[in-house]
């Protein structure tokens, strides 16, 4: 089990419960997936820049992510119906947990000139995104096959019904959201 869901069953869960004022347990937040995307714009001109963003993603989330294509032609971005434009990966459980782990300790505090997560960007019903600008901050990357810096958007999806809630579930959690 990693730390952030031990540390979820067994302290988060019971302060959350007495600081947002539910009677039952099933009440409170929780995370319930989290999802990595990353667009290739060079795609349209070079298809191999998608198998490299793909690689990728595979290092950071540990399983395979999905290409994501095109869903209708747009002309003046050289964009044709069906073409790969991108990967996206779904986590969720233990691998989600492990992947919280690794965005606190280790990416996040190798953030240049990082001073801390917005507090503005949830989404009105419990849910976090995120966007880093380069895939070189996790470890698992390894700097000599990496072709090109590339940026990725992270979504943090809760139970939370309000972003009050998902806010006090990420700070619990050690997110370093500023206010």
């Amino acid at each position: 089990m990693s730390a952030s869901k031990k540390l979820y069953e067994t302290q988060i869960k019971q302060s959350l419960q007495k600081e947002l004022g539910y009677t039952n347990v099933m009440q409170v937040p929780k995370l319930d997936k989290i999802v990595i995307n990353m667009c290739v714009p060079e795609a349209t001109q070079d298809s191999k820049k998608v198998q490299a963003a793909y690689d990728d993603l595979i290092a950071i989330a540990g399983q395979k992510p999905v290409i994501t294509k095109a869903k209708k032609s747009i002309a003046s971005f050289k964009v044709r119906e069906g073409m790969n434009l991108g990967v996206k990966v779904t986590l969720r459980k233990e691998r989600m947990y492990e992947f919280i782990d690794r965005l606190i300790n280790i990416a996040l505090p190798r953030v240049r000139d990082f001073r801390g997560l917005s507090g503005k960007s949830f989404d009105g019903n419990g849910n976090y995104s995120l966007g880093l600008k380069e895939q070189l901050i996790f470890p698992e990357i390894n700097y000599d096959k990496v072709d090109k810096v590339r940026g990725m958007d992270i979504t943090i999806c809760s139970t939370a019904k309000n972003d009050a809630d998902a806010l006090a579930l990420l700070k619990a959690l050690n997110f370093p959201i500023q206010r």
